[in-house]
């Protein structure tokens, strides 16, 4: 009995199949979401326990402690780099044009990058400036 194959002769003889792409952004967002879960709770706590009646004064001071700070731009990292996996796959789905498909891509990347820059540069500010 031979085997026959979905793939066509062209594609056996070079070895062109899957280009794995798919594999490494599977992981990427496990990875992401798996360091997000101890980071969200880790930041819910401390919200509701110290942030959610404190003033600009005492939120840079509790910022001004090397790992609370360390422990922000983790979250600030992981948040924005998950959020920018799950909201390609959205735009690689739905978005048919490959222009526009490109323009929205890249314009994710520019948010994404701008955004999460401004958020760590703001930790970096209030962690430096802290009384």
């Amino acid at each position: 009995m031979a085997h026959t194959s979905l793939r066509t002769p062209i594609k056996r003889a070079r070895g062109l199949g899957s280009a794995h792409a798919g594999t490494q952004h599977f992981w990427l967002q496990r990875v992401s979401a798996l360091a997000l879960l101890p980071l969200s709770l880790w930041f819910v706590v401390a919200l509701v326990t110290r942030l959610i009646h404190a003033d600009a004064s005492s939120l840079s001071q509790w910022l001004h402690q090397p790992l609370v700070a360390l422990a922000m731009a983790a979250f600030v990292v992981a948040l924005f780099a998950h959020a920018r996996l799950g909201v390609q796959t959205i735009l690689e789905d739905y978005i048919h044009s490959e222009v526009r498909k490109i323009f929205a891509l890249l314009t994710l990347n520019v948010l994404v990058i701008g955004l999460g820059a401004a958020s760590l540069m703001a930790i970096f500010h209030l962690h430096a400036t802290a009384l």
